[in-house]
């Protein structure tokens, strides 16, 4: 049975819209996880070029602890290339390991923003031994570029529960 010239350009943009990513629908959470997922299989594998690559251009990296007190203590933040160079150097002499767990994801209204909580526990196997880091991540995500992107990244590092 001959498919009909009509019909046949039908079912091939049809086929193609359910190819594409529905950001025109809107974010949804299974997005979101899908890409908090992509970027911890980067990071784990060391691929910093995919890893860097989920994250907007003008994005801020922040690290910062939280003591038993509960105050904030802050270390210092940085841009996309300052956070780069200083992985770079990081990576190059301990192998690293992260584990991420979603707390909580917070889709805004606009259908383009949502806001993530995780909790992150490194392995840093270094020339001084094992380390296990914990922290509390937050990221703003934004669809950007036809693409989801964070603006960047808050690491609240304190003790590991027990």
């Amino acid at each position: 049975m001959a498919v009909q010239p009509r019909l046949r350009i039908g079912l091939l943009v049809a086929a193609t819209l359910a190819a594409a990513p529905a950001w025109g629908a809107g974010l949804s959470e299974a997005q979101v996880r899908a890409f908090f997922a992509q970027q911890e299989r980067s990071w784990n594998a060391g691929d910093l070029e995919a890893y860097f690559t989920t994250f907007h251009p003008e994005a801020v990296f922040t690290d910062q602890y939280r003591t038993p007190a509960g105050e904030i203590v802050p270390y210092g933040s940085s841009s996309l290339a300052g956070a780069r160079a200083q992985t770079r150097r990081f990576r190059a002499a301990a192998k690293v390991s992260e584990k991420g767990e979603i707390v909580s994801i917070a889709l805004g209204a606009d259908g383009r923003t949502a806001q993530v909580v995780s909790r992150e526990v490194s392995r840093i196997q270094g020339a001084k031994g094992l380390r296990v880091t914990c922290a509390e991540r937050r990221q703003e995500l934004v669809l950007a570029a036809g693409g989801l992107r964070s603006k960047g990244q808050t690491d609240t590092f304190a003790r590991c529960p027990r």
